[in-house]
C-alpha cells in the first residue's frame, strides 16, 4: 500500500509541476505565437523564435522553481515517511526532463542550461522542507498540548 501511495504521491506532484509551468509559458500572450494548445508540436518553433528573449528565459527559470516547489510540497504532503526525498524525486525527474529538453532542442541560451540544475534540486527540496517544518510545528503543539493537560 505505501508503494502505491508514493507512486500516486510522485505522479501527482510531476502533475502539479508541470501543469503550473505549461500554465506559466501561456500566461504570457505575446509569447504564444500559434493558436492550437499543442505543447510537444509547437514547441520547437516556439523556442526558436524565443532564442534572443532572454526574458523568456529567466521566467521560465522562476515558473520552473515555483512550479517544482509546489510539486514537491503537494508530493511531501501525500508520502507518509521520507517526505523530502520524495520531493528531491520530483526535482530530479523535472531535471531529466528539463535537460531532454536542452539536448533535443538546441535554441537554449547556456545561461539557462547551466541554471537548471540549480533550479531543479534547491526548490525541490524547499517544497519537502516547508512541508517538513509544518508537520514537525504540529507535532511539537500536540505533544506541548498533551502536556499542559
Amino acid at each position: 500500500m505505501s508503494f502505491l501511495r508514493n507512486t500516486i504521491a510522485v505522479l501527482v506532484g510531476l502533475a502539479i509541476a508541470g501543469l503550473i509551468i505549461t500554465l506559466g509559458i501561456r500566461a504570457v500572450p505575446q509569447w504564444i505565437t500559434f493558436e492550437a494548445f499543442a505543447p510537444f508540436k509547437h514547441w520547437e518553433s516556439f523556442l526558436e523564435s524565443m532564442k534572443n528573449n532572454n526574458t523568456f528565459f529567466w521566467f521560465l527559470l522562476f515558473i520552473s522553481g515555483l512550479g517544482t516547489t509546489i510539486g514537491g510540497v503537494v508530493t511531501a504532503i501525500i508520502v507518509k515517511y521520507a517526505k523530502v526525498a520524495y520531493a528531491i524525486l520530483i526535482g530530479f525527474i523535472m531535471l531529466f526532463v528539463a535537460m531532454l529538453d536542452v539536448i533535443i532542442f538546441p535554441y537554449h541560451p547556456t545561461f539557462y542550461k547551466i541554471s537548471i540544475f540549480l533550479v531543479f534540486f534547491p526548490f525541490a527540496w524547499m517544497g519537502g522542507k516547508i512541508v517538513e517544518v509544518i508537520y514537525e510545528r504540529k507535532k511539537k503543539r500536540q505533544i506541548a498540548h498533551k502536556i499542559n493537560e
